[in-house]
């Protein structure tokens, strides 16, 4: 589809068969002004129903998450044509952040913002108090640590709200089966979910997997990816939390370095290489088996393996090699890629927007071999994927990305755990497995106790392949 045409909603009745916005996490930098000023003229039009469940022409949203990937789903949310969506309220554990995030988006989007200081909300109770104070059929938007997400999901079908919620939406078996559950009864109640898989609302992503399933790479025999590149943030924990800072809400503010919030950086970083991949492939992988190591750590350490190999199989026996590496002064490399019995494909070739897809004649993935490349410029799959979300909600269509968007993030923790703990892990096996790394966070206060605690040696539990029968503990 190109910019500029009506908005349609993307059929999700195959949700369960498996069907990168400028950079979320710039949100907070420089450039978010120019970002949404950058798109704004060639948003789609689209006239937004007469009244919404604010009583207004506009749909209420609740920011729950003020981190830079929050900030940016908003902006993205407010810069859906027509302006049918109006930010009402912010909700984070860090008043720091919700304040940087309501200043930024009032500047930039002054009539889609009616966020007054008594619906900044701060606290673990904040996501509750947001909820609670739209109406039924606002927008929930999650962008917390993927921990909570269950929790916030469920409050958000409570009360009748739809919901954007951030990837990855689980972090393990247990955490998934919840997602899958609250999945039915948000469709019990037609309540529309969006995931932030992005990739899968890509219109030139969409034309390759038409192109593949027309036969023109031939049977697809392998892919590939990589996500291969210097650290995109510190993972230094040392000296720990500062004075007046509670361990969890240190361990919340530094989320990447700790498994039981994010999944670590394999879960949250590399989630969107894998669900493309499988996208294409028509499945999940039914099996993984890894490898991973550690390198030049201090007193303080993370949770993360600094390198991943992973080898998924399907259930046709067609394989896909991953890699990720975060390690300074290595060579580089970012993107997936495939080949197919008449030739090699790209789905990703440098970052996830523009994915500059493109298919080749023979197995070099040369100019000269080139049979179709993606038209360029292509539409931010960012913001696609909230006018998807938006259009859905105004013609009251079904619409729930979530259990495939769980699924998403199972496949992509086989992997992780198959690394950290040196054996194969099949979906099943992960799936029903008890290791519930979630488990009682729906509770937390800011006095709690974190599932994880520095040890008289100044280190958290950490992977060690083949000592534990879980990824840190047994």
């Amino acid at each position: 589809m190109a910019e500029g045409s009506p908005i349609t909603v993307p059929p999700q009745s195959a949700s369960r068969l498996i069907l990168p916005r400028g950079n979320r996490r710039a949100f907070l930098g420089a450039g978010a002004r120019g970002l949404a000023a950058g798109a704004a003229g060639g948003l789609l039009a689209m006239r937004a129903p007469a009244v919404h469940a604010a009583g207004s022409d506009q749909i209420p949203a609740a920011l729950i998450g003020c981190g830079g990937r929050g900030g940016g789903a908003a902006v993205d949310a407010l810069s859906v044509s027509g302006k049918p969506v109006k930010i009402v309220a912010l909700a984070d554990v860090f008043k720091d952040r919700a304040e940087i995030v309501r200043r930024s988006i009032t500047e930039q989007f002054k009539d889609q913002v009616d966020v007054s200081d008594d619906r900044v909300f701060i606290g673990f109770d904040a996501y509750d108090k947001a909820i609670e104070s739209l109406a039924p059929g606002g927008i929930a938007i999650f962008a917390t640590p993927v921990a909570f997400r269950a929790a916030h999901f469920a409050k958000a079908i409570e009360k009748g709200c739809h919901v954007f919620m951030e990837k990855p939406v689980s972090i393990d078996g247990p955490s998934t089966k919840r997602i899958i559950e609250l999945a039915a009864k948000a469709d019990a109640k037609k309540l529309k979910v969006g995931v932030g898989l992005m990739c899968r609302h890509c219109d030139r992503r969409r034309e390759l997997f038409d192109r593949l399933r027309a036969g023109e790479a031939g049977e697809l025999m392998d892919f590939r990816g990589y996500r291969m590149h210097t650290p995109a943030q510190s993972f230094e924990l040392f000296p720990g939390p500062p004075e007046g800072l509670s361990e969890l809400l240190w361990q919340i503010r530094r989320f990447h370095g700790f498994l039981w919030a994010s999944g670590g950086i394999f879960s949250d970083y590399y989630v969107h290489h894998i669900d493309e991949v499988c996208w294409m492939k028509g499945g999940w992988p039914v099996k993984a088996e890894a490898t991973g190591g550690r390198h030049y750590k201090g007193r303080l350490d993370d949770q993360n393996f600094d390198n991943y190999s992973v080898e998924y199989t399907f259930d046709d026996g067609t394989k896909f090699f991953y890699s990720g590496r975060h390690t300074k002064n290595c060579d580089q490399k970012f993107g997936v890629f495939g080949q197919g019995t008449k030739g090699a494909f790209t789905i990703s070739a440098s970052g996830h927007s523009p994915a500059k897809c493109a298919i080749y004649k023979g197995q070099k993935s040369e100019k000269e071999n080139l049979v179709w490349t993606a038209e360029q410029p292509e539409p931010n799959p960012y913001r696609r994927e909230w006018e998807h979300l938006v259009a859905a909600i105004l013609a009251d269509e079904p619409y729930n990305e979530a259990v495939r968007g769980a699924e998403a993030s199972l496949a992509t923790a086989m992997g992780r755990v198959a690394a950290h703990t040196g054996k194969a892990v099949t979906f099943d096996e992960l799936l029903n497995s008890p290791d519930d790394m979630t488990a009682g966070v729906a509770a937390f206060t800011a006095d709690s106790k974190p599932p994880v605690t520095l040890g008289p040696d100044f280190t958290y539990p950490v992977p060690m392949p083949g000592r534990f029968k879980y990824e840190y503990h047994d």
